[in-house]
């Protein structure tokens, strides 16, 4: 049973280089780092039915990040879009994403540097928490759609892809482990609860959540920062070439 499994993995590897890998791997943990949703996740871990609610919590992330990327990915074949490096698709997407993020580092550091104190996200957190079940993951579901950064990266990760130029398996497998790395900071406290038990693990989630809520924009500024640069660079490389 394991067979098929591991040929397709060694096919992937064979396929892809490990530039390519990191870049999926990459910008799937930078989308994973979202404080409005590891907090959100942390406060439904800390109520009832921490399990349930959590799961679905997670499971409904994950589920809109693959249809995110199918969609982006099934529009860039339609279109036939060039996304190797230097051309005019891929550089655009580099220098729009760069400026996107640079924005909104901009944005998140000077914005606490002029508060001070938790932001204001983090007053709303609770009142999406005491949501039903259904409504809560429809409002995850949207906010995760909204943001502008995660989507500038989705539409990075889905234009890796398209230029690797993968068979359709290739393609699925790589895109599952691009998405299964935008869950990654979900699914820990998650597995922590699910094999730890609530007991030990509740002291741990109260103290993350409390350190997230203090340093979350400073990080989420200095993570966008840095993808700006690196992308930015992608840009001006992609100019010299094209």
């Amino acid at each position: 049973m394991l067979l098929p499994t591991s040929l397709g993995v060694g096919a992937l590897q064979g396929s892809l280089q490990g530039s390519l890998l990191g870049e999926l791997a990459a910008f799937g943990l930078a989308i994973g780092f979202s404080p409005l949703h590891i907090g959100l996740l942390l406060l439904v871990l800390l109520g009832p039915n921490p399990l349930r609610r959590g799961g679905l919590f997670v499971a409904c992330w994950l589920i809109t990040g693959g249809l995110i990327v199918t969609a982006l990915l099934t529009v860039g074949h339609g279109l036939v879009l060039t996304m190797e490096r230097g051309s005019s698709h891929r550089t655009g997407l580099d220098l729009l994403a760069a400026g996107g993020l640079l924005a909104i580092a901009m944005q998140e550091l000077f914005k606490r540097e002029e508060e001070g104190e938790q932001p204001g996200w983090t007053r709303r957190l609770d009142q999406f928490c005491a949501l039903p079940l259904p409504v809560l993951l429809a409002v995850s579901t949207g906010l995760q759609l909204a943001a502008p950064d995660d989507l500038f990266l989705f539409a990075k990760a889905a234009g890796s892809l398209l230029a690797a130029s993968l068979n359709r398996g290739q393609e699925l497998l790589a895109t599952g482990i691009f998405v299964l790395a935008t869950g990654l900071l979900l699914l820990l406290p998650l597995g922590a609860l699910l094999l730890l038990g609530r007991g030990r693990v509740l002291p741990l989630l109260e103290a993350t959540k409390q350190w997230l809520f203090r340093q979350g924009d400073l990080l989420l500024g200095l993570l966008s920062l840095a993808l700006a640069i690196y992308l930015g660079w992608q840009g001006i490389q992609g100019l010299r070439l094209s």
